[in-house]
């Protein structure tokens, strides 16, 4: 019957898309990118020719958010989400309902409609990656071990005998073998294309980069690219961090990559890095998309390009991810194939998990009511403004972040301080308005809606010690 029904879901999506024949798709997921690092975007001067025609060819979120972590390695959080379709707090529960088949995973559902699923790249997710995806290859960690030198660098003059350099092969790292894991991906999804072309099935591919993600590796010449003296500084650069809870130095690994406190030479490489990381992937994401012309497959291909969270790197005094500012908030989102509108900016908010709604939606499958995020086809289409009535995001139990329309809420419990941002007029969160008296009753009803968010997502900090801080009017709990 599960058949029937999805046969007849394809034919009707077909006469929708014009095509009765199910589209192939393409899944390409980087890893710590934040949103202005897309030429395209015009933000930064970092150089991504096949994104920047990926992203003429296709539609672009401008404001996709990852919804946040319940630990420090953020992309776990976002990729468990990605793979089960749930919300933040369930998500780390449901990848182990996946691995006990109590709920399909999004490989699964592909395969049962008839897909022959294939991931090469980051895994990062606490279930076997071969329980729920039909070939695999080259399947990677969170990242690989690197040595000491690459933390709390670079200090200027140091001597260049001894500093880490990105491009050095002995530090390991990304280089395996004299091969950078970008360049092994590319390799894994070419063949891959080359294999499928010749066969019937839809193919659905997830294609993980580990690239951006420190440490920051790349050819030489890519990093010479991106000369000193053609980066600036983000403008909301600091050299602290203001926020850090009486801690001179955090914990998190992410922000212990530069020195404290943060030098504008430091930010500057550690932004010439990221860009060259970027532009390899770029490199090597162009050798796939000509490999997919090539086969003959791109007409019948939707292809989906996100990353699972931003990135600092020198926006106010932070260098991870592990923060509610838009930089690490934010992640590009690109659609393209057939009946996509081309060169188009949408920037109606959305999560990057809907990417996973997005592709059952495209190949006629029936989103199961577990599956917390949305399909962004009725915003292609204009057949629905929004898909949120709000953004919600959270980071353990020291964050919490509300966005509606443009404003922006984020609390700290721990030291119970709040910020409230105008993003229309303060894109760069550089002006808190949270104590300004005009907008103290903006700041009690960005409040409250933060709360109620917290309820339908079953937050476990509406029952923990920062609920009588967070409540503004009344104890709910």
């Amino acid at each position: 019957m599960k058949y029937i029904l999805n046969l007849v879901a394809l034919l009707v999506g077909g006469l929708v898309y014009g095509q009765i024949e199910k589209p192939n798709i393409i899944f390409i997921f980087s890893d710590d990118q934040s949103f202005e690092t897309i030429g395209a975007n015009g933000q930064t001067i970092v150089e991504t020719p096949n994104l920047d025609k990926l992203t003429k060819s296709g539609t672009t979120f401008t404001h996709a958010y990852n919804q946040g972590a319940w630990s420090g390695a953020v992309c776990m959080a976002s990729r468990s989400m990605m793979i089960s379709g749930a919300a933040l707090w369930q998500a780390k529960n449901a990848v182990t309902k996946v691995n006990n088949k109590a709920q399909q995973s999004w490989p699964e559902l592909m395969s049962e409609a008839g897909y022959t699923t294939y991931i090469s790249g980051k895994w990062h997710v606490p279930i076997p990656v071969d329980s729920v995806f039909d070939v695999t290859k080259n399947i990677r960690k969170g990242m690989p071990k690197t040595t000491k030198t690459a933390y709390n660098r670079p200090i200027k003059d140091e001597n260049p005998e001894t500093a880490w350099h990105p491009w050095d092969t002995e530090h390991g790292g990304y280089w395996e073998g004299g091969k950078h894991w970008s360049e092994v991906l590319a390799n894994d999804g070419i063949a891959y294309i080359e294999k499928a072309k010749n066969e019937d099935s839809p193919f659905f591919m997830y294609l993980a980069f580990n690239a951006p993600h420190d440490p920051r590796q790349a050819p030489k010449e890519y990093v010479e690219n991106y000369t000193l003296d053609r980066i600036k500084l983000p403008e909301n650069y600091l050299d602290l961090y203001p926020d850090m809870g009486g801690k001179a130095v955090p914990k998190i690994r992410d922000e212990r990559l530069a020195p404290f406190p943060r030098t504008p030479y430091a930010i500057k490489v550690h932004r010439q890095e990221y860009y060259a990381s970027i532009t390899y992937m770029d490199a090597q994401i162009g050798r796939i998309l000509e490999a997919l012309e090539k086969s003959g497959k791109a007409d019948n291909t939707y292809i989906i390009f996100t990353s699972d969270h931003g990135l600092a790197v020198g926006h106010h005094g932070l260098v991870g991810k592990q923060n509610m500012y838009e930089h690490s908030m934010r992640a590009p989102f690109i659609i393209t194939g057939p009946s996509i509108k081309a060169d188009k900016k949408i920037e109606t908010p959305i999560y990057i998990q809907d990417a996973m709604a997005t592709s059952l939606d495209l190949a006629a499958i029936k989103k199961p009511d577990y599956v917390a995020f949305k399909s962004v086809l009725p915003l292609l289409k204009n057949n629905s403004k929004k898909n949120y009535e709000t953004i919600f995001g959270a980071y353990m139990g020291t964050q919490r972040m509300l966005i509606k329309d443009q404003w922006k809420l984020i609390v700290y419990p721990k030291i119970k301080k709040k910020k409230l941002f105008n993003l229309l007029d303060d894109q760069l969160e550089m002006h808190d308005l949270a104590n300004h008296p005009d907008y103290s009753d903006k700041l009690i009803e960005m409040t409250n809606l933060l709360e109620i968010e917290m309820d339908k997502n079953k937050d476990p900090m509406t029952s923990l010690e920062a609920t009588d801080y967070m409540v503004s009017k009344k104890k709910k709990h």
